[in-house]
C-alpha cells in the first residue's frame, strides 16, 4: 500500500479574519493552510520549523506591513527561494511594480474570484522549484 502524499503547506499572513477564513475555505481542501495574523507571528511560526511551499502575504497590516514582512521573510536563509505572493486590496501600478522589483512570485488583488485565485496558487506551486 502506498503512503498518501503529504499536502503542501501554504502560510497565509493577513490581519483580516474574513480573508483568513476565505483562504482556509478555498485552499484547505487541497493544501495544508497555516494562518497568521501578523508578520511577527508568521516569522515565529517559521522559526519554529514550519517550512511552507508558498506564502500569501497581505500588505496592509498593523505594526509590520507586508513590505517589511516580505523583506524579513526573504532574510531567513531557509526561505530565500520560497515563493511569496502579495494578496492585497492595493491595486496601484506602483505597488505592483514594487512587488515585481522585490521578486514576489505574484500579486493578487482583493476581492478576487475563487477560480482565478486557485488557478494562480496552483500555477505558482506547480512551477516552483523551492524544496519544501
Amino acid at each position: 500500500m502506498e503512503k498518501a502524499e503529504a499536502k503542501k503547506k501554504i502560510l497565509v499572513i493577513d490581519d483580516d479574519e474574513i480573508h483568513l477564513s476565505m483562504a482556509q475555505n478555498i485552499l484547505g481542501k487541497k493544501y495544508d493552510v497555516i494562518i497568521s495574523k501578523t508578520g511577527k507571528e508568521a516569522i515565529n511560526i517559521l522559526l519554529n520549523g514550519v517550512i511552507p511551499c508558498l506564502i500569501l502575504l497581505d500588505i496592509i497590516m498593523p505594526h509590520m506591513d507586508g513590505w517589511e514582512t516580505y523583506n524579513k521573510l526573504k532574510g531567513l536563509s531557509l526561505l530565500k527561494d520560497c515563493p511569496i505572493v502579495f494578496v492585497t486590496s492595493l491595486d496601484g501600478a506602483d505597488n505592483r511594480e514594487n512587488a515585481k522589483r522585490l521578486g514576489a512570485a505574484g500579486y493578487i488583488t482583493k476581492p478576487f474570484k475563487t477560480e482565478d485565485f486557485l488557478e494562480q496558487v496552483n500555477s505558482i506551486l506547480t512551477n516552483s522549484t523551492f524544496e519544501c
